[in-house]
């Protein structure tokens, strides 16, 4: 008894100690997704607040907000890019490392951007934008350089693909018209030829004068009655001969 109430105790156990790891694990799902969603809608705003600065303020400031923007959006996309490829190519692998990479210099870029937009010296601003836009080309170039690369991958790789299942298709429906392949191999075999010796005496036993003894036999053999059966109104008229 003791033993039984030892395992029931033990079991119970067990259920709250799942229970709780379950609780966490959905717990920690929930707020990764709350903060995701959160981080998202931050983006959002921020990238609509930069492309209204870019329009509304003009000179240094106004430019500095288009160098955000350009440097956000190109980082982004490259990482989009990146990230949906590597999960379905290995090789990309090499690619992450290296955004990786040039992912710190545009974080410290951008930092660097957003403390200049609210500078109020603007003769010093305008006198380093010109650095500023040479740092923002370089690292947007490189992004763009590796998203492209990995877009191009995926294009070549889906083009072999759709070759390589272009041409099993094509052996596929060879096959199955396997009729139409030889010029022979459905024509019916030849009948063999008759015999000189042979068609000979079938005409002169067909020439040959019948004993009178032996009674003509009919062209037609004669129609024999046929059934009636239960759900027939009335006999055929050949039947009733």
């Amino acid at each position: 008894m003791e033993a039984v109430i030892a395992v029931v105790a033990l079991l119970f156990v067990l259920l709250l100690v799942l229970g709780a790891y379950a609780t966490v694990k959905v717990v920690g799902a929930a707020k990764r997704g709350v903060d995701r969603t959160i981080s998202q809608a931050r983006r959002t705003v921020e990238d609509h607040t930069l492309r209204a600065k870019s329009f509304a303020q003009p000179g240094p400031a106004g430019e500095v907000a288009q160098l955000r923007l350009k440097l956000r959006t190109s980082m982004r996309s490259t990482q989009d890019a990146l990230q949906a490829g590597a999960a379905e190519d290995a090789s990309l692998g090499e690619s992450v490392a290296l955004f990786q990479r040039l992912s710190a210099h545009g974080h410290e870029l951008d930092a660097e951007l957003r403390r200049l937009e609210s500078d109020p010296d603007r003769a010093t601003l305008a006198a380093r934008l010109p650095s500023l836009r040479e740092r923002t080309e370089r690292i947007t170039a490189s992004a763009d350089a590796l998203r492209w690369a990995a877009r191009d991958r995926a294009q070549r790789f889906a083009a072999d693909d759709l070759d390589t299942l272009h041409a099993q298709i094509d052996v596929e429906a060879d096959a199955l018209r396997h009729w139409t392949t030889p010029d022979t191999a459905g024509a019916p075999p030849a009948w063999p030829a008759a015999d000189p010796g042979t068609a000979d005496r079938a005409r002169s036993e067909e020439s040959a004068p019948r004993p009178a003894t032996e009674p003509a036999r009919p062209a037609i053999t004669p129609p024999t009655p046929r059934p009636t059966y239960s759900w027939q109104k009335k006999p055929r008229p050949e039947s009733t001969a």
